[in-house]
């Protein structure tokens, strides 16, 4: 995002957390770690300084894993203003609190920032977006100016934005696409094909649809850019580090070892977890996201979570009773 904005000729400070990626960037003017071939533009600041990066400033992007978010608004709480706005690209839900990014921030940071947070989700490969690949999102807030002004910033030739006032929905299918690009990856090493693909995400969003609206989303978010866009990039795309974890437990790796050989967090290990827990509370269904825990968590062997998904009791495609589950 701060290339992306870079590029616009927005002046942009970007905070870095590891003093050797900073220094790597200072010397050779790209993140060769984690998005090398990249220059990062001359009106992109470099700060090892949070408080310093933050001054000065209307617009604060966050993008860091959800595992971490809390922290991060804590320590950047202090520093805030009342001439900030706040956009959250996490695409994760807490563990334990099972709360939306959003709503942590609504915990940790004053009152007068409920309504200058801003959501931006869909399917948006950082890499893509850095090499200028045609990419569309969506932004979602409770202020619809706010949504606006966030909105006209972003967008260019090569990324659009669209709005939204669903920031329930946005935020739960951002997070909830990453378990079934897990259940794909299995479905990849196996050597399944499309038919198998299909089938994962056109059930993997029934199942992010019930849970959502059951949690106050709205059921036309799924069919958008959060959604059913997401779950498609994620599922398929050969970036996608959800799909690698899945593919890698098919093959028989452990999750500790794929995740030692990571350099990047897969938010979906932890959201699995989560995912599960809002399910259970709520009493939703979700046979592939239950499967995918049990692959991860319990040691369940991925063949045996295909053919217990597919051996399941036979029912309706949509729900036609009451209370009828599917």
């Amino acid at each position: 995002m701060a290339i992306h904005l870079g590029r616009l000729e927005v002046c942009t400070n970007l905070w870095i957390r590891e003093k050797e990626i900073y220094e790597e960037i200072v010397c050779t003017g790209e993140n060769k770690t984690f998005l090398p071939g990249i220059p990062i533009p001359s009106s992109v600041s470099l700060f090892l300084d949070l408080q310093e990066a933050i001054r000065e400033t209307e617009t604060i992007f966050i993008a860091v894993p959800s595992r971490f978010c809390r922290q991060m608004y804590t320590q950047m709480a202090p520093f805030l203003t009342s001439e900030h706005f706040i956009v959250s690209l996490t695409k994760g839900i807490e563990e334990e609190s099972l709360k939306r990014m959003s709503e942590v921030m609504g915990e940790v940071f004053s009152e007068t920032f409920r309504s200058r947070i801003v959501v931006l989700s869909g399917p948006s490969f950082a890499r893509e977006v850095a090499e200028s690949h045609p990419t569309a999102v969506v932004i979602s807030s409770k202020n619809l100016e706010l949504t606006k002004k966030i909105q006209a910033l972003v967008s260019s030739l090569y990324f659009r934005a669209y709005r939204s006032d669903d920031i329930i929905g946005v935020e739960l299918a951002g997070a909830c696409k990453n378990v079934i690009a897990i259940a794909t990856g299995i479905s990849d090493s196996f050597g399944f094909g499309s038919n198998s693909m299909a089938a994962l995400v056109t059930r993997g969003l029934a199942e992010m649809t019930r849970l959502g609206v059951s949690l106050g989303a709205k059921q036309e978010t799924y069919a958008g850019l959060a959604g059913i866009g997401d779950l498609v990039l994620t599922c398929t795309g050969k970036l996608s580090r959800n799909r690698y974890v899945g593919s890698e437990l098919g093959k028989g790796k452990s999750l500790e070892e794929i995740i030692s050989g990571m350099k990047m967090i897969a938010e979906g290990i932890t959201t699995t977890l989560s995912v599960r827990q809002l399910a259970q509370r709520e009493n939703v269904e979700i046979p592939i996201c239950e499967q995918v825990f049990s692959v991860l968590y319990r040691g369940k062997n991925p063949k045996d979570a295909f053919r217990d998904l597919m051996l399941r009791e036979l029912k309706d495609e949509y729900k036609t009773s009451k209370g009828e589950k599917k």
